[in-house]
């Protein structure tokens, strides 16, 4: 079956008992066994939940893998990652990552005496002289949030497995619409359920889809012994969001690169930062990645200091100014003041969140609409 098929079908499949066409909700938090040391399928609902499996078999079937977990956030689902690692152990990130991401790898997970660095994932000599021999993890985003660079996923594939290291991709903004890491040679890949895999502003959740049964059973225990699991109501709602998830994506995507073309050619503006534009230097990649649709995410920096940055991003209308992204609303916000805030000053600047950028999510309202509203921030 095609994907758009699979998202409606794999993982919802018609309760035999009644014959409703959406599997019901199971709120139960214990189920009977059949004896004393007998285990059912389900046993509490920590260990595995009617509802959330359903959901784990869509998103494996959407991602191409043997098994999906599902988590109570997406940032539960990244810690899970980090806590296959040991102490003395070392992470190697891309330099353009969520600043939660950021937050946990640097102030988190550090803690337990685990080594983090940075580097661009988009230069693989430099990603390559960053690798030491304690590296054990390399964990990347594309498009990158906020600067959308766009990492070959193939080829970093190539070089993890080269050194023996486990790839991640953190492929939020991407959505397996879009891209699928697992078929490019990825080892994991990681969604923050919250965003365009729910859709609709109204669930929290992450997941994690390996391809190797091993990997799927370590991750396993981890959620399991740790608990960060996704609640049976949630599961249903990024179920559903799922349904609707390529027609959302490629409207979302077009609208995008109309506005990413509209703002290109704004005096006003001094870059736009959109895989879909022919100058972006990741696009020939992007072409090849993402099928020719380049995501509803853009960023763009303006001419102006902190302080015009802030009366741009609070004087549209119909882009709310907030955090997260990937819903029928469109949103905008100040990475630097805002999304990546917890990333330390000199970091920030190293890479290249400067105070004049700003990142859009884009929705499912009108182009033109969208178009005014941002002409209308810029004209104050």
């Amino acid at each position: 079956m095609k994907f758009r098929t699979r998202a409606i079908h794999i993982g919802n499949e018609r309760d035999p008992s009644t014959g409703a066409v959406v599997p019901p909700i199971h709120v139960a938090s214990t189920f009977v066994q059949p004896g004393a040391g007998e285990w059912g399928q389900f046993d509490y609902s920590r260990s595995g939940n009617p509802t959330r499996k359903n959901l784990e078999q869509t998103l494996a079937s959407l991602e191409g893998g043997c098994g999906a977990l599902a988590f109570s956030s997406g940032m539960a689902a990244t810690h899970c990652v980090t806590m296959l690692l040991s102490s003395g152990d070392h992470i190697l990130a891309g330099s353009d990552i969520y600043g939660g991401t950021y937050r946990l790898l640097h102030k988190i997970v550090d803690r337990a005496g685990i080594a983090v660095s940075l580097a661009p994932s988009t230069d693989l000599d430099r990603l390559e002289a960053a690798i030491r021999p304690e590296t054990k993890l390399l964990w990347i985003e594309s498009p990158g949030n906020p600067l959308m660079s766009i990492t070959d996923i193939a080829a970093c594939a190539e070089l993890a497995h080269r050194h023996d290291l486990l790839l991640a991709v953190d492929s939020t903004f991407a959505t397996p619409a879009l891209t699928r890491p697992l078929e490019l040679g990825a080892d994991i890949v990681m969604h923050s359920a919250t965003k365009y895999l729910g859709g609709h502003s109204d669930v929290l959740g992450g997941a994690l889809v390996v391809a190797d049964p091993g990997l799927y059973d370590r991750l396993y225990f981890v959620q399991n012994a740790t608990g960060a699991t996704l609640s049976p109501f949630d599961s249903f709602l990024v179920s559903r969001g799922l349904k609707t998830l390529e027609l959302r994506v490629t409207e979302q995507s077009r609208t995008a690169a109309r506005l990413a073309d509209y703002l290109a050619g704004d005096s006003r503006v001094d870059r736009v930062l959109y895989p879909g534009l022919p100058d972006h230097p990741g696009h020939d990649v992007a072409v090849r990645q993402m099928g020719g649709v380049f995501g509803a995410m853009l960023s763009f920096e303006i001419r102006g200091d902190y302080d015009k940055t802030k009366r741009v991003v609070e004087s549209t209308k119909l882009f709310q100014l907030a955090v997260s992204l990937g819903a029928v609303e469109s949103l905008i916000e100040q990475p630097a003041a805002m999304s990546h805030a917890s990333y330390d000053a000199a970091d920030r600047a190293a890479h290249g969140i400067v105070d004049g950028l700003i990142r859009l999510s884009v929705g499912l309202e009108d182009f033109e609409d969208l178009r005014d509203d941002l002409r209308r921030a810029l004209d104050a």
